[in-house]
């Protein structure tokens, strides 16, 4: 391994040993479970949730959970050559010789990549063909929520939040180790626990090419497997021991959960209806984790998380606090998520007393019309105000998401999308020179819409690849001011994503055919 480190990119990746890394005995520990990120450490390490369950895991005595992240092709080509198995950052160890791996389920795309790493690991890529004594294969996050097309290769998938579910069937496991079941019987016993979906103990039925229904093949299996919901956030856990990575990750920094759900009910948004009802924390549970998060880890910016920020209740009073008690140790508070419509000038400016950042906006679609079909709660007045408060209060960058491709749209509403760009612009220089800093930078993103399962959206087509380019073009062609920075994603990805998004076990085989 050391002499391999030394021929990769970046090498830190692999090695572990963070701040606050967590070490334990492995033989001393009743469960072995190693959380499988399936993209590069700099992209999992950003991941709430990873942080929360490697937390909730390690405050169990008799648990040792350890990270594993999919390695970049300069390692993954030297761990192949020299039949390196995938192997945890905490202890180097193969996880193939631990008791249960488990994947977040974040992102479509990554998909191949949980196929990758489960080849990487020496492990039978179908649960079907692993034997006794072997790990158990399990996933939950987002993606989770239509686990079908990964249906073959898992042993059962967890629906909703996990801190309670998670913890239930560690009990479980260790209830059938010490009776010494078979993995046929660990299997029922975690179907028993609300919110688990076995799919070895369901087969889809067609009909025409179409899904009829689905036979149940167990009689531990639920006809109907419903989300789990955590009620009261106060009373779980949070980490504040926060790892603190020796090289830069996507979002560094500490983030702060201060709530979970949205009220606003976009219809293209499917964390929007996943993650309902809204469930806050109290102002005081919150002050306390930051203050514990900065002073375990010397962070020197600390980040509001949810869905829709500026819509906690106690939000203008919880950031006040915050900026009150972080600016003397040099911290910066980042607020994303907010809502134009809700941004005061007086909390923008005592923001930029510490460290000044680019100012991020979703209007989602340009015209009112298609922002009233998505049920996006915002006016073109508003998207303008909240845009001269920036700039008054010293900001320069403005960054704009939008979506193209969304249900009804016309090439009005993509006039729509440059019109308001063009308006942003014409707010800019509409202020005194002397009450705005110099150097204005709006950047337009346009991502394609992708009809997500569980959201009111998800029965409308997509557009085709070249309605898509058709689309890209126009926006091209007309973002013509030099303050303007348009990016675009590739529809390519997008189609793929939502046929994913949206497919049955058939997709199983295209998954495997592309790994291969």
């Amino acid at each position: 391994m050391k002499n391999i480190l030394k021929l990769v990119e970046k090498p830190i990746r692999y090695t572990g040993e963070e701040i606050n890394m967590c070490k334990k005995d492995p033989s001393k520990v009743k469960i072995r479970y190693a959380f499988c990120f399936p993209d590069v450490y700099e992209i999992g390490m950003s991941h709430l949730g990873l942080r929360i369950l490697y937390d909730l895991y390690n405050r169990r005595e008799d648990t040792y959970c350890e990270r594993v992240f999919a390695p970049w092709v300069d390692m993954e080509k030297l761990m192949r050559e020299n039949d390196i198995k995938l192997f945890s950052l905490e202890t180097k160890d193969e996880i193939r010789n631990f008791d249960m791996i488990g994947f977040t389920l974040q992102y479509e795309m990554s998909y191949t990549n949980i196929i990758n790493m489960l080849d990487l690991a020496g492990i039978p890529l179908h649960a079907v063909d692993r034997e006794e004594g072997m790990p158990f294969i399990m996933a939950g996050g987002s993606c989770s929520y239509n686990p079908e097309p990964l249906a073959p290769f898992f042993d059962f998938f967890i629906m909703g939040e996990g801190e309670e579910v998670n913890l239930e069937i560690n009990d479980a496991y260790i209830k059938w180790k010490e009776n010494k079941g078979t993995r046929k019987q660990f299997l029922e016993m975690v179907a028993d626990i609300e919110g688990v979906y076995v799919p070895s103990f369901y087969e889809p039925i067609y009909d025409d090419g179409k899904l009829k229904e689905y036979k149940i093949l167990n009689s531990h299996a639920k006809p109907k497997v419903t989300k789990r919901i955590i009620k009261d956030l106060d009373k779980l856990t949070y980490p504040d021991k926060w790892l603190v990575p020796y090289l830069n990750v996507v979002h560094d920094r500490a983030m702060l959960e201060i709530f979970r759900g949205c009220i606003r009910g976009c219809r293209f948004c499917q964390a929007g209806y996943m993650y309902r009802p809204v469930r806050e924390k109290s102002k005081e549970r919150l002050e306390e984790i930051a203050d514990n998060i900065i002073n375990n880890t010397g962070y020197e910016e600390i980040s509001l998380t949810s869905l829709s920020t500026s819509d906690y209740t106690k939000f203008h009073e919880l950031a006040k606090d915050l900026i009150c008690k972080m600016k003397p140790k040099n911290v910066n508070l980042s607020l994303p998520s907010l809502r134009i419509d809700s941004v005061s000038l007086k909390l923008m400016d005592e923001m930029n007393q510490v460290r000044k950042s680019g100012v991020t906006f979703a209007p989602e679609a340009g015209t009112q019309r298609l922002r009233d079909v998505i049920n996006k709660g915002i006016t073109e007045e508003d998207i303008l105000r909240g845009c001269d408060l920036a700039f008054r209060s010293g900001w320069n960058t403005i960054k704009l998401y939008f979506m193209i491709g969304l249900p009804t749209e016309t090439y009005d509403d993509l006039q729509g999308i440059v019109d308001l760009a063009n308006k942003i612009v014409d707010v800019y220089y509409s202020i005194p020179k002397a009450e705005r800093t110099k150097g204005l930078s709006v950047t337009v993103s346009a991502s394609t819409f992708v009809p997500k399962p569980f959201t009111p959206f998800q029965w409308f087509g997509q557009n085709d690849i070249e309605t898509i380019k058709a689309k890209q073009e126009f926006l091209i062609k007309n973002l013509t001011n030099k303050a303007v920075k348009f990016n675009w994603h590739e529809p390519e990805i997008s189609v793929i994503e939502a046929a994913l998004a949206k497919g049955d076990r058939r997709q199983a085989e295209v998954l495997e055919n592309a790994f291969k």
